[in-house]
């Protein structure tokens, strides 16, 4: 468990400590932006391996319950992490003036259009969306650790990409920030913008069902765990 909590810090503290602070840019002015997005990258990745293997060496020793979930609620979780793959994936292939080097599409009012209406985080929202149902059907000290970690560099992501591209961006971002939301449906909800389902694009749509029907069907062979309980699709 202690290697798992410090796979959670690594992965944690380059992003929330080195990526999301001024620290950022000293490393950037002396390295490049390039070099910064490739080590970053390299970091991200052995971060989230560290993690997983981690993770599965904690699952196999002493890992306090803290609680059994309610039956529903493990009937439920394809529904919810259907609804998480729809936003991560139409989110993540939909410009966006959030995602690295797309700040210039802050200024454009044809922007906010798609997934966009509803949260200008979506992938980040996706991401917590399935961390967060994972926690509760587990209830386990290692999976609050494991999937805690994305749950929380998720949601904290989210304010820190909004002040750096407020302290960036100006009021190209105040712009787009007013006629969006970080908290889904919250603009829609508030009338600074509304739902067009149209705009979602089929064919993200479709990708997001075949990742997520590629997930649900391998999960079992992935991670040993079967994504509704009882199933054995092979």
């Amino acid at each position: 468990m202690v290697q798992l909590w410090a796979a959670a810090a690594f992965f944690l503290g380059i992003h929330l400590i080195v990526a999301g602070s001024g620290l950022r840019a000293k490393i950037v002015g002396v390295v490049g932006e390039r070099a910064w997005l490739a080590s970053f990258s390299v970091l991200s990745l052995a971060g989230i391996s560290w993690l997983a293997f981690s993770f599965n060496q904690a699952v196999l020793g002493p890992n306090h319950l803290f609680w059994v979930a309610p039956e529903w609620a493990y009937h439920l979780a394809p529904l919810v992490v259907l609804v998480a793959a729809l936003f991560a994936v139409i989110g993540v292939t939909t410009p966006n003036p959030t995602a690295v080097g797309a700040e210039a599409l802050a200024e454009k009012p044809e922007t906010v259009k798609g997934v966009l209406r509803i949260t200008r985080h979506p992938f980040l929202w996706g991401v917590a969306i399935w961390a967060l149902w994972h926690i509760l059907v587990n209830g386990d000290k290692a999976s609050i650790i494991f999937f805690g970690t994305f749950a929380l560099l998720a949601m904290l992501g989210t304010f820190s990409i909004d002040d750096k591209k407020r302290k960036r961006l100006g009021e190209a971002w105040n712009d787009f920030a007013a006629k969006t939301s970080n908290l889904p449906f919250a603009a829609i909800f508030a009338g600074r913008n509304r739902l067009k389902f149209g705009e979602l694009g089929w064919w993200r749509i479709l990708l997001a069902l075949i990742v997520f029907g590629g997930l649900f069907y391998a999960h079992l062979w992935l991670f040993g765990v079967s994504a509704v309980p009882g199933w054995q699709p092979y």
